[in-house]
């Protein structure tokens, strides 16, 4: 029988695609090779709703998929001999250096994945000297992370239904001495969060136990509402319109302002008009809405609309070449959320750390790839669009 490469080719692939091949998960975070190795093991570690939680988009998952999508539609412009032996990725944000332009984005309930939760974050944030942003639904204070990262956290804020509990939060914050406080905007309109919908009915946990059946049962076992009244809020606001970011401006003593959920030219343009301070190209890791588009390509648009202001990205950021883009496009920093929960669910901090580090390694090197040696070299000439 004559030798056919073809039918090897597919016997192999065939192999390479059979159970007994499968990759086992990680045992420890040292033995990650990308972030994505962390999702598996974060799976095996969580109750189904928990995962279900932290993996949902909305509706299709159209927009969760875009967000990794759209990398692919821009390629990297590789330049030669240069002096590559070093690269420096350090970056300023309002007046602070940091190691690398990779932050740790909001995500709330973060000890529904980690007993410890916030306080393994931020010392993994601590011990890798990266920007930290807290969310407003987070299961730790603010002062207590706070003590653990070493310096006052970024601060995500909701401003919900009633704007005494806005008020009462943002002089909470500003009083732990968070330098930034960043408004998202992207959820006033409510969302179906049908994977997290599908994950609970796989949940045999009685739910109520731990989150109550009331709206407000949500708000009292979280640390930021203690002491406050708490009933008929929403973290929702769909009153909410520009004008009250003014009115939130001036309420602000100490903290810069930023606008987080933006993806259009036009609110770009009406942040700068508002009196913010920067803004977040965002939608929420694509549990906001099912726009199909992913934020690595509202950038340009959103940069045109900035006009100066200072512009960050989050939304399904995987890899060094992803990071990179972003950059180039304009970003001054990027902000990671899923992968850095998946490593924390799986090996706690040790995990979190490892995810940074692999991301940073890999910036690294696409850096030296692109003959750059600086952050401040990347420039729009090292991408193209197909």
């Amino acid at each position: 029988m004559p030798f056919d490469p073809l039918a090897r080719r597919r016997f192999l692939a065939y192999l390479a695609a059979s159970p007994a091949f499968a990759q086992a998960p990680i045992a420890a975070p040292e033995a990650a090779i990308n972030v994505m190795d962390f999702e598996e093991p974060a799976r095996k570690a969580l109750p189904p709703a928990h995962f279900g939680y932290l993996a949902t988009g909305v509706d299709d998952d159209a927009t969760l998929r875009a967000n990794r999508q759209g990398f692919n539609r821009y390629y990297l412009r590789p330049r030669r001999l240069v002096d590559i032996r070093t690269a420096d990725l350090r970056t300023e944000i309002f007046g602070t250096t940091w190691e690398s332009p990779i932050g740790l984005a909001p995500i709330g309930n973060q000890k529904a994945f980690h007993a410890q939760g916030e306080l393994l974050v931020a010392r993994a944030a601590k011990a890798q000297r990266t920007l930290q942003i807290l969310s407003t639904a987070t299961t730790t204070s603010v002062e207590d992370v706070a003590r653990e990262l070493g310096r006052p956290p970024w601060y995500q804020l909701y401003s919900g239904s009633r704007w005494d509990v806005t008020e009462s939060l943002v002089q909470r914050v500003e009083q732990a001495g968070c330098p930034v406080i960043a408004l998202t905007v992207d959820t006033h309109a409510g969302r179906h969060t049908e994977t997290l919908d599908r994950a609970k009915l796989l949940d045999r946990r009685e739910c109520p136990v731990c989150h109550g059946t009331r709206p407000e049962d949500f708000y009292r076992r979280k640390p930021m509402y203690q002491g406050l009244n708490v009933e008929g809020l929403r973290t929702t606001n769909p009153a909410m319109t520009w004008q009250d970011i003014a009115r939130l401006r001036k309420l602000m003593k100490s903290a810069k302002l930023l606008i987080k959920g933006i993806e259009t030219r036009e609110d770009a343009e009406l942040c700068r008009q508002q009196g913010a301070d920067g803004i977040i190209v965002s939608n929420h890791g694509g549990r906001a809405e099912e726009s199909g588009r992913g934020t690595i390509e509202c950038l340009p648009e959103v940069m045109e609309g900035a006009q100066g202001l200072p512009v960050f990205i989050d939304g399904g950021f995987r890899r060094g070449t992803d990071i990179f883009k972003a950059l180039a496009l304009g970003a001054r920093a990027v902000f990671i959320g899923r992968p850095y929960i998946w490593g924390l669910a799986a090996f706690g901090q040790p995990g979190v750390e490892r995810v940074i580090d692999l991301l940073r390694v890999e910036l690294e090197l696409v850096m030296k790839q692109c003959g750059v040696t600086s952050l401040k070299q990347i420039t729009a000439s090292h991408v193209g669009r197909r």
